[in-house]
């Protein structure tokens, strides 16, 4: 009787599944004989009532009549999924005279470029890395770097105040002066970062942009130092053939100072449209660490000196990249930036 029954259940399963014309026709007749409510699950409930000796025979014509709608089901399966393909293969269709999908890739700024060549440079003489906040003190932005109230170099920088003890930083300086209260002598290190100063944007302005800030604190520092360390900086920036030249200027937190040129490596210093004939670019200040600024960081400037320099990062893109307008480096035109 029972054997009768588990044939009547296979044949009806493998009607329906002859039937079946799409996988969810197939998964219906799947649930009906072999989900947990299905006829089989429901003969397997009923083993009880099966007597003990015949419990295996009959768990075999089960498992038999399980396997049987199984095979039939993957079988269908199979030839639904071929016939699928069959059909996509026919209809769909692939232009290969299409131009294919071109995946854009990025790369850094120009002015990240300029930056990292710079910064390797001057880790390769042994400098520290360091930065500092953008919204900075009043006394960490001027009076630690002998800028006190009322002094005229506050005026020239046209500060950002957000009231009259915070500010956005004018210069990258001010993580000199951190660097000194947080370190002991010896220091080397250079401080690349953002500046805010309230300049109208034109070709060779912004009121924001960038500076790299260097620092050289030891005993026995001279101005030799400073001259030989910035030489050697710009031959490996601009090439070997690079001449420089220094001229007498005043910057507060440095004396003696300088403002420093190399020679135009368009022309080699012959005079050309790119260094308005002159031979020779302005590049950079320097000078000597004011006695009065290691004093309020707390060196003793009858022990250690020192020399800083200042470089616009901007500055250096536009003249290694020949850049006429600063404005260019901000406005993310791709077919600017794309070139670099």
């Amino acid at each position: 009787m029972m054997k009768e029954k588990l044939e009547e259940i296979r044949q009806k399963a493998v009607s329906e599944i002859e039937k079946a014309t799409d996988p969810e026709m197939l998964n219906a007749a799947r649930v009906t004989f072999l989900g947990k409510k299905g006829e089989l699950t429901a003969i397997l409930k009923s083993m009880k009532e099966v007597a003990p000796e015949d419990r295996p025979k009959v768990g075999q014509w089960v498992n038999d009549t399980r396997k049987a709608i199984e095979e039939k089901m993957n079988a269908a399966k199979e030839k639904m999924e071929q016939e699928q393909m069959n059909h996509r293969l026919a209809n769909e269709t692939i232009d290969v005279t299409l131009p294919a999908k071109k995946h854009k890739i990025g790369h850094r700024h120009p002015n990240t470029i300029a930056l990292e060549e710079v910064e390797k440079i001057f880790v390769g003489m042994g400098f520290e890395v360091v930065e500092g906040p953008e919204i900075e003190k009043d006394y960490y932005n001027f009076e630690a770097l002998n800028i006190p109230a009322n002094h005229p170099a506050k005026d020239e920088q046209d500060t950002f105040y957000i009231n009259k003890d915070i500010l956005l930083r004018t210069q990258t300086s001010p993580v000199q002066v951190r660097t000194m209260e947080a370190q002991k002598p010896p220091i080397r290190m250079i401080a690349p970062g953002r500046v805010f100063r309230a300049d109208e944007v034109d070709a060779t302005h912004s009121p924001s942009f960038h500076q790299i800030e260097g620092m050289v604190i030891d005993k026995g520092i001279t101005f030799s130092d400073l001259k030989g360390t910035l030489q050697l900086f710009v031959k490996k920036l601009f090439g070997e053939d690079t001449k420089v030249k220094f001229r007498p200027h005043h910057f507060p937190f440095t004396e003696p100072s300088a403002e420093m040129d190399v020679s135009c490596f368009k022309c080699g210093g012959k005079g050309c449209r790119f260094c308005k004939g002159e031979g020779w670019i302005e590049i950079l200040g320097c000078g000597m660490v004011h006695p009065k600024v290691l004093k309020m960081s707390g060196i003793d400037p009858e022990e250690y000196s020192g020399f800083a320099f200042g470089i616009g990062l901007e500055r250096i893109a536009l003249l290694k990249y020949e850049i006429d307008d600063m404005r260019l480096l901000y406005e993310n035109d791709d077919r600017f930036l794309s070139q670099f």
